[in-house]
């Protein structure tokens, strides 16, 4: 079983944390492998802030890709990487959540509605899957 969740963890981790660095990195290929619209189809502020948040997920949320190797080399601290995995994942999450649904309250241009919609199912997977790990975590660390 903790092979399956390390692997799960793995995948997910790839998809966002490669994600969010080919973004930082090559937005123009971000754009046509659709991770991120073009920068003429949303408002300024909106690319700007989408540009900060790839860039520091690239250097941030790579420990849930950590996590999940760890627990599928039956390592123990697996756990550590975890915990701050998913509070990095969850916060990622609850951020991108609501900083795209005010962005869209105040009519801004947040891109096409599918997009959109593909985006909130993910943030809101990673989210999950965030909580998920910091409780299997927790339920893993040592007891005194």
């Amino acid at each position: 079983m903790e092979i399956l969740a390390g692997i799960l963890l793995i995948l997910l981790s790839l998809l966002c944390w490669g994600g969010q660095t080919i973004s930082w990195l090559y937005p123009e290929t971000a754009v046509k492998l659709t991770l991120m619209e073009a920068e003429e189809d949303v408002e300024p502020v909106y690319w700007a802030d989408i540009r900060g948040e790839a860039a520091w997920d690239a250097l941030t949320l790579w420990t849930m890709l950590v996590a999940g190797i760890l627990l599928v080399a039956d390592a123990d601290s697996w756990a550590y990487f975890g915990l701050v995995g998913g509070g990095m994942y969850t916060y990622f999450a609850g951020r991108g959540i609501l900083t795209r649904r005010e962005m869209q309250r105040r009519g801004h241009r947040i891109g096409a509605p599918a997009s959109v919609r593909i985006g909130y199912t993910f943030l809101a997977i990673w989210g999950v899957m965030g909580l998920i790990t910091i409780a299997a975590a927790l339920a893993a660390l040592p007891t005194p």
